[in-house]
């Protein structure tokens, strides 16, 4: 009787401890899909305004024109990245580089380093991963003697 007694109350445990795991593991995933929609809600507000800047003919060459940044390197190469990157071909601005965390997976009409290597010399690095900026700006501040700029504070900016 005693057994029974005892294989109930570890059964009982155990189906505790298994619904805390469980729900432990949906709270998390929960919080990662809520960064994750905040990410993706601040990058589409910040490519819709773009947009709005290139219906009304306006270029984001003109903010690098007002502060004199003729060399840029563009830190993350994901959609506004590249986008960025095809909006400055052909202008005065000049892109030397691109920083990515998977530099050594992408491939670019620039060259592409890491955030650990060698940074060449540049007028500004614009971020676009946006929603990761303070850490990035904090990161590279260390590391180079440029402003590092946000590409949503440029885009809001014009």
């Amino acid at each position: 009787m005693k057994k029974g007694i005892l294989s109930a109350m570890a059964a009982c445990a155990g189906a505790a401890a298994g619904a805390g795991a469980v729900a432990y593991q949906k709270a998390k995933r929960q919080d990662y899909d809520f960064k994750v929609i905040k990410k993706n809600e601040a990058i589409l507000k910040m490519l819709n305004q773009w947009l709005k800047l290139k219906q009304e003919g306006r270029s984001l060459e003109g903010y690098f024109k007002e502060n004199n940044y003729k060399k840029i390197a563009i830190y993350g190469l994901s959609y506004a990245g590249e986008r960025l990157l095809d909006e400055l071909k052909g202008t005065e601005t000049e892109v030397l580089y691109a920083i990515d965390q998977n530099a050594d997976r992408m491939f670019a009409e620039v060259e592409v380093v890491s955030a650990e290597e060698a940074l060449a010399p540049v007028d500004v690095i614009v971020v676009t991963a946006i929603s990761y900026f303070d850490e990035i700006e904090e990161k590279l501040s260390e590391r180079v003697d440029c402003p590092v700029v946000s590409l949503e504070d440029i885009v809001y900016e014009l």
